[in-house]
């Protein structure tokens, strides 16, 4: 039997929220109604305060490659996935609590102005994944839902906004695999106009038991599906827990980080920078833990036939998450169409690692290769100042940093040099 799928109204996202208006209740939908909330309900951030003065005196220990700055941008708790809207007027950023924040910047002097929370008349449960269309509308990714906002670049102000079903509370996966382990998704949109949306399996290495179920729900894989919902496929199989995709600019192909397998060891098995070129395609997980490191579990089973093993396999427990693809022009020739990339940190190695933004280039041939951008947020004593978690190019050519560790976003500008 195939999972269910609930799809929005076919002829127009708009359409489907006015028919939703009449079936969901104000508290868990608030389309087209109104909350009773107010202006003042809003949870505002105070980007003058003695954090803010603290966190830029550990920006002037990132180290960075010559002609660059780093600069705080905003003062924002738990910041994850972000998303800038079209017009470039508001930041969307995702967390793995319960709130989305919009962040704005209207003297466009590069700093944050306001920062203040999405939709308070909503509950969001690990609102991680953030992402807008080209024609404006914001879509959040939930640990088990997905709703799409339209117009929220210009209706954020208020407490109330139009919200509509994509994938409805209880669809994205089976409820019974619920978990609070590896809960945080990362929705985007390929060239196709479809939805892309990476499903973390719950387990260090997935269970025998659950490997039919997994791979008929997408659960340990990315799913793709049209933008109201309809038509949801498996794209990727043997994905561990990947929090971070993008598509390249010109072949189009996904590229995707990936965190490994725990508890095999300080330095096994390698992180993950992969590289999918086609629908359907394995990349090993469970019977490889990261790169060609087979796991303990699944050490005398024959793997699948036609694994693709990464692209770059990367420093071990460094927790690669977040990506982007270099799309600006501010930057040096060399950095186009590289993958700016977030190491998140280790929590489980003797010797910590990460916390660092790295870069990767890609040949003609689209061989790839890694090395750190911007260092430092791994301190002389071994302890983290920050743990950068994702990246967003901004139509300027400067890049974000969010860090949900520090509570913070950073911007990384090109100066010359």
């Amino acid at each position: 039997m195939k999972y269910p799928l609930v799809a929005a109204c076919a002829a127009g996202l708009l359409c489907a929220g006015a028919a939703h208006a009449e079936s969901h209740s104000e508290s868990n939908v608030g389309v087209f109604g109104k909350s009773g909330k107010t202006m003042g309900d809003h949870t505002y951030i105070d980007q003058n305060s003695e954090k803010a003065a603290s966190l830029r005196k550990i920006l002037k220990n990132i180290t960075l490659p010559d002609g660059f700055q780093i600069e705080l941008y905003a003062v924002v708790p738990d910041a994850r996935d972000m998303a800038m809207a079209p017009q470039g007027t508001v930041l969307f950023v995702g967390t793995r609590k319960d709130k989305v924040w919009v962040i704005s910047d209207r003297d466009r002097d590069g700093v944050a102005d306001e920062v203040k929370d999405f939709a308070p008349s909503l509950e969001f449960d690990v609102p991680n994944g953030v992402q807008f269309s080209k024609d404006g509308f914001l879509y959040i990714a939930e640990t088990n839902q997905v709703r799409v906002f339209p117009a929220a670049e210009f209706f954020y102000e208020g407490p109330d906004v139009v919200a509509v079903d994509v994938v409805a509370k209880g669809d994205l996966i089976p409820i019974s695999e619920e978990s609070y382990n590896h809960t945080a998704r990362v929705v985007d949109i390929g060239p196709d106009n479809k939805l892309y949306i990476s499903l973390g399996q719950p387990y260090n290495v997935a269970p025998p038991e659950k490997l039919e179920l997994y791979a008929e729900t997408g659960i340990g894989g990315i799913i793709r599906m049209e933008r109201d919902g309809s038509n949801r496929e498996v794209y990727t199989y043997g994905v561990r827990n990947s929090v971070g995709h993008d598509f390249h600019p010109v072949t189009g192909e996904l590229w995707w980080t990936d965190n490994q397998v725990d508890g095999m060891g300080d330095d096994i098995p390698p992180g993950e920078l992969n590289r999918q070129t086609a629908a359907g395609q394995h990349f090993g997980h469970p019977w490889f833990g990261g790169g060609t490191t087979r796991t303990n579990e699944y050490l005398d089973d024959t793997p699948p036939e036609g694994i693709i093993h990464p692209a770059v396999e990367t420093t071990a427990h460094c927790a690669d998450l977040g990506m982007a693809f270099y799309t600006g022009s501010q930057f040096p020739a060399k950095y186009e169409n590289a993958i700016f990339s977030a190491q998140h940190g280790s929590w489980n190695r003797t010797e910590p690692c990460g916390a660092r933004v790295m870069v990767t280039y890609i040949d003609q041939d689209g061989n790839a290769t890694m090395e750190p951008f911007a260092e430092g947020w791994l301190n002389a004593n071994g302890e983290y100042d920050g743990r950068p978690m994702s990246i967003e190019v901004l139509k300027d050519g400067s890049i974000l940093v969010s860090d949900d560790y520090a509570g913070a976003i950073y911007k990384i500008s090109y100066v010359g040099g």
